[in-house]
C-alpha cells in the first residue's frame, strides 16, 4: 500500500487509497452504460456486436490505465458519444467508409492529435476556433445524438411529405422508450448515482416481462472468435479517398477541441492539463487498434472527483472494473433498444447546456453557431454543419469589417472546409 501512495502521491492530494477506490467505484457505475450504448451504435457498422463489446471493453480500461498513471489524473477516458455517432452514422453510412477504414481513420486521428498535443500547434489550434462555433459544435452533436435516438426508439419514423413524423405509439417499443426515458430523466433530477446503469437494467427486466422472446436464449460463453479480426484491421486502400481524409480532419478537429474542454472544465489541478491531453490523445491510437470509435474525456469523472477522487488511482479503479465486466458479456445482449435510445435522447439534451455560452446578441458570433448545430441534425452530417459555420462567421466578420479579430489560422481553416464542400460529391 505504501507503493500506491508514492506512486500516486496520495498524502500531497490529500486523499487516501480507501477514498480514491470508492471514487473510482462510482465513477464505473456511473459510466458504465457506455459498453453496451458505444457497442450498439458502431455495431450499425457491421461490427460484429459481441466484438465491439470486446474492443469497448478493452479500449476503456486500457486508456484509464493510460490516463491514471501519465497523468496522475482522476480523469476516465472512454469511447465517447458524439463520435461514436460520427463514426457509425458519418464515416460509414453517410460517407461510405467501410468500418475497417473508419478504424484506420480514428488510429490516424489519434497520431495527429498525440502530434499536436505534444507541439505548440495544441496552442495554435486552441485560439484560432472561436468559442461560439466549439460551443456549436458540441449542441449540434447532442441534437443529432437525439435525433438518431428518437429514431432508434420508434419515436419518429420517415415520412414521405414531411421526411419525419411521430411513430405508432401502440408498439411496445416505443412504450419502452418511453418508460426508460421517464425513468431516466426522474433518476436524473433526483440526482442518483449510476441513473443510466439502473434504467438500463430496469428497462431490461421490463422488456423481458413484456417480450420474453427478445432475452435471445441463454448466455453464450464469451468468445473472443468474432474480436480477433478486429485488433489492428487497417483498410490502407482507404488513404486513396478524398471522403476518408476529410472524415479524418474534423475527426481531429473534434476530438481536439472536444478533449480541451472537457479537461479544462473537469480538472481541478491545471497543471495537470498537460499530461491529460496528452494521454487522451494517445489513447486515441489505441482506440483504432483495438476496434472501436474514439474515445473523449468523459464528464461523467465529475462524479468521481465530487466522491473525493484526486489521483490517478480512481482512474485506475475504473479501468479494472471494465475489465470486471467481461463477464457480463453474454448478458448485455438483452438490452433493448429502446433503452439505449433513451440514454442517447438524454445525452443530446446534456450536450444542448452549452448553447448558453453562445453570444446570441453578436450577429456575426451567433448566427455561425446557430448555422453549425442547425445544419449538424438537418444534414445529417457533422462535418458539413462544421464546414458551413466556419463559413458563415469567416464571411460575417469580413462583411462586419472586423476580420481583425480573428486569426489567419481560422481563414486557413474555413478555406479547408469550402474546399471540402466544393469537392464533395
Amino acid at each position: 500500500m505504501k507503493g500506491l501512495h508514492s506512486i500516486f502521491r496520495l498524502e500531497s492530494h490529500n486523499t487516501s487509497i480507501r477514498t480514491e477506490f470508492l471514487a473510482g467505484l462510482t465513477t464505473f457505475f456511473t459510466i458504465s452504460y457506455i459498453i453496451i450504448v458505444n457497442s450498439s451504435i458502431i455495431s450499425e457498422t457491421g461490427i460484429p456486436f459481441e466484438a465491439a463489446l470486446l474492443g469497448t471493453i478493452f479500449t476503456s480500461c486500457l486508456s484509464c490505465l493510460l490516463m491514471g498513471l501519465w497523468a496522475n489524473a482522476p480523469i476516465i477516458i472512454v469511447p465517447g458519444m458524439g463520435v461514436n455517432a460520427f463514426f457509425t452514422y458519418t464515416m460509414v453510412h453517410e460517407m461510405g467508409l467501410s468500418w475497417q477504414e473508419a478504424l484506420t481513420a480514428v488510429t490516424l486521428s489519434g497520431i495527429l492529435f498525440t502530434v499536436i498535443t505534444f507541439t505548440p500547434l495544441a496552442t495554435w489550434l486552441s485560439t484560432a476556433v472561436p468559442t461560439a462555433l466549439k460551443k456549436g459544435m458540441t449542441v449540434g452533436i447532442g441534437l443529432l445524438i437525439t435525433f438518431i435516438g428518437l429514431q432508434k426508439g420508434g419515436l419518429i419514423i420517415s415520412n414521405e411529405q414531411t421526411f419525419v413524423s411521430i411513430g405508432s405509439l401502440h408498439q411496445p417499443k416505443v412504450w419502452i422508450t418511453l418508460f426508460s426515458l421517464a425513468l431516466l430523466i426522474i433518476l436524473f433530477v433526483r440526482k442518483v448515482q449510476g441513473a443510466f446503469l439502473i434504467t438500463l437494467v430496469l428497462a431490461t427486466v421490463v422488456a423481458l416481462i413484456a417480450d420474453p422472446s427478445s432475452a435471445q436464449g441463454e448466455p453464450a460463453p464469451l468468445s473472443f472468435e468474432q474480436y480477433v479480426p478486429l485488433l489492428g484491421n487497417f483498410a490502407l486502400a482507404g488513404l486513396g479517398k478524398l471522403t476518408f481524409w476529410v472524415a479524418t480532419f474534423t475527426l481531429t478537429m473534434i476530438l481536439v477541441f472536444e478533449n480541451m474542454g472537457l479537461l479544462q472544465g473537469l480538472l481541478t489541478d491545471k497543471q495537470k492539463f498537460p499530461a491529460a491531453f496528452q494521454a487522451s490523445a494517445l489513447s486515441n491510437i489505441m482506440a483504432g487498434l483495438l476496434g472501436t470509435s474514439a474515445t473523449i474525456c468523459a464528464l461523467e469523472s465529475a462524479t468521481g472527483t465530487q466522491s473525493g477522487g484526486r489521483t490517478g488511482l480512481t482512474t485506475i479503479t475504473a479501468g479494472g472494473l471494465f475489465l470486471l465486466s467481461l463477464i457480463l458479456i453474454p448478458y448485455l445482449k438483452w438490452i433493448p433498444e429502446s433503452a439505449v435510445a433513451a440514454i442517447m435522447i438524454v445525452v443530446g439534451g446534456l450536450m444542448m447546456q452549452e448553447v448558453q455560452a453562445i453570444p446570441f446578441g453578436d450577429f456575426t458570433e451567433g448566427l455561425p453557431a446557430f448555422i453549425t448545430f442547425a445544419f449538424i441534425p438537418f444534414t445529417y452530417s457533422i462535418p458539413t454543419g462544421i464546414a458551413f459555420g466556419f463559413i458563415t462567421y469567416a464571411i460575417l466578420k469580413i462583411a462586419a469589417k472586423r476580420a481583425r479579430e480573428v486569426p489567419i489560422s481560422f481563414f486557413i481553416i474555413a478555406l479547408l472546409f469550402m474546399i471540402q464542400l466544393g469537392l464533395h460529391g
